[in-house]
């Protein structure tokens, strides 16, 4: 058990399930539950060879534990997995080998904070985006600090990281995925551009923003409309801007 834990929620398991079926040792799902999400999720793990478990809630409450400061209990929606505690390597065909439904996919251009990587994880896994994609250089990585903050998230949203960021953006956009980046001097503003499609929101660090090819490369620019004093946002509330406008919108479709 030392080298297992857990995650919980449809989304992170199904996800999980995809990506590295391998990685999963166990699914346990509250008795009784016969909706149609869990019988897909069953189905799917019946695939992969994955054992399902029917579990009392209360049993599955202490598996999933506390939920960051507020002491409350995670909301597992009566579904966890235990996974293997190794860090898994994921690449992006991986991720868009296996997209369920259109793409929201963040990308992070240079962000070197841990902290602010770590929010945006939690902000992608809120938002429900498929992947947070970032540069092996120039960049943080995905250090003990980081996933620390990123209160689990960091177990659900699939991180991946790049050797060449504006190749990657290409290859998004050769498979049907719109580029936008997150820009100041832009033009439109976020909540004037069509977000229901395949997409990848692209996003800078605070001060420098996006890289000349980064920004050469995109689709298209948009602007967060700022209507106070401050010029410019932490990244991570940014990217939840942005992912939070495309749920809206998608929602309304």
């Amino acid at each position: 058990m030392a080298d297992t834990r857990f995650i919980h929620g449809f989304h992170a398991i199904n996800a999980r399930l995809r990506q590295s079926a391998g990685s999963v040792e166990e699914i346990y799902i509250a008795a009784g539950r016969q909706d149609g999400r869990t019988r897909d999720l069953v189905k799917l793990a019946e695939a992969q060879g994955v054992r399902v478990i029917a579990t009392e809630p209360a049993r599955l409450d202490g598996m999933a534990g506390s939920h960051g400061k507020e002491g409350m209990a995670a909301r597992h929606q009566g579904v966890v997995a235990r996974i293997s505690a190794a860090q898994r390597h994921v690449t992006l065909d991986d991720v868009l080998d296996t997209l369920a439904g259109p793409a929201l996919l963040l990308v992070l251009d240079g962000v070197q904070d841990p902290h602010n990587l770590g929010a945006c994880l939690r902000v992608a896994d809120a938002a429900g985006a498929h992947a947070v994609i970032a540069p092996k250089d120039r960049a943080v990585g995905l250090n003990a600090t980081a996933i620390k903050v990123a209160c689990g998230a960091a177990d659900t949203v699939p991180y991946v990281t790049v050797t060449n960021l504006a190749r990657a953006l290409r290859e998004m956009q050769e498979r049907g995925i719109r580029t936008i980046g997150a820009d100041a001097e832009a033009d439109k503003d976020i909540y004037g551009v069509d977000l229901k499609e395949p997409l990848a929101l692209v996003l800078g660090a605070e001060g420098g923003g996006l890289r000349r090819l980064t920004r050469e490369t995109c689709d298209a620019l948009v602007k967060i409309p700022l209507h106070g004093s401050v010029e410019s946002l932490n990244v991570s509330v940014a990217s939840g801007i942005c992912l939070f406008e495309a749920r809206r919108q998608r929602s309304l479709a």
